[in-house]
């Protein structure tokens, strides 16, 4: 229990050091600079990587399902009377599809085993849900939570870049959910509450669609 509290101590303290460079520094998300700094304490501390996860671990995957279901609270606060209905569902399609195939087509390409290739399907969606995707499709769970943390990571931290010239709060937040995830999403609320509740929104209904359609069609093409 102890090392439990050590662990989640030393996570906390560096969240708490990341805010600040954040605000001097804003084009980089929390959780990049959060990553650079818990190495540092790592390696000042001279704690092994694997003790520090063995420790953390448990905790924060039990934490990110509450998590994800706390994104209901900010969808419930949306307006969606004056929702573009059949634009939105066209731009979640073509999200959704895009995001699952290009990954798979490009770890085909790399001539990857079929294992890889089904961890790079779950690429377009949050990790747990992609997790569970993952036991359906018997992909590896651990390159799968690699692969999600990473698109979620580099999409965050090039956000400030590739969305610059957009005004909307809405277009911008969308992307933002629907390209990088849960990272996406709380770097969305760092631009607005309007871009935060359309990132969880874009986020959420993607991740229910993939679920849906993603293992079903995967599984009828295996049973062909």
């Amino acid at each position: 229990m102890l090392a439990v509290l050590y662990g989640f101590t030393l996570t906390l303290i560096a969240y708490l050091l990341a805010k600040p460079i954040n605000k001097k520094l804003p084009q980089l998300p929390i959780i990049v600079i959060g990553m650079f700094l818990i190495i540092g304490l790592l390696a000042v501390l001279g704690i092994p990587y694997e003790s520090y996860m063995t420790q953390v671990n448990p905790v924060f995957t039990h934490l990110l399902g509450y998590v994800t279901v706390a994104l209901a609270i900010p969808l419930a606060a949306m307006r969606y009377d004056d929702l573009p209905l059949k634009v939105m569902g066209g731009i979640l399609v073509f999200a959704s599809i895009s995001a699952v195939a290009l990954p798979m087509g490009l770890a085909y390409l790399l001539h990857m085993s079929d294992a890889s290739i089904m961890a790079f399907a779950t690429r377009a969606v949050t990790t747990p849900i992609a997790i569970n995707i993952a036991a359906l499709l018997h992909a590896p769970v651990t390159l799968v939570i690699l692969i999600v943390i990473l698109s979620g990571v580099i999409g965050a931290a090039f956000s400030p870049f590739i969305l610059r010239h957009i005004n909307d709060e809405r277009a911008s937040g969308l992307a933002l959910g629907l390209a990088a995830h849960a990272i996406g999403t709380a770097q969305a609320w760092q631009r607005g509450s309007v871009a935060g509740r359309y990132a969880a929104f874009g986020m959420a209904v993607n991740a229910v669609f993939t679920a849906i359609w993603l293992p079903t069609f995967i599984l009828y093409l295996q049973k062909m």
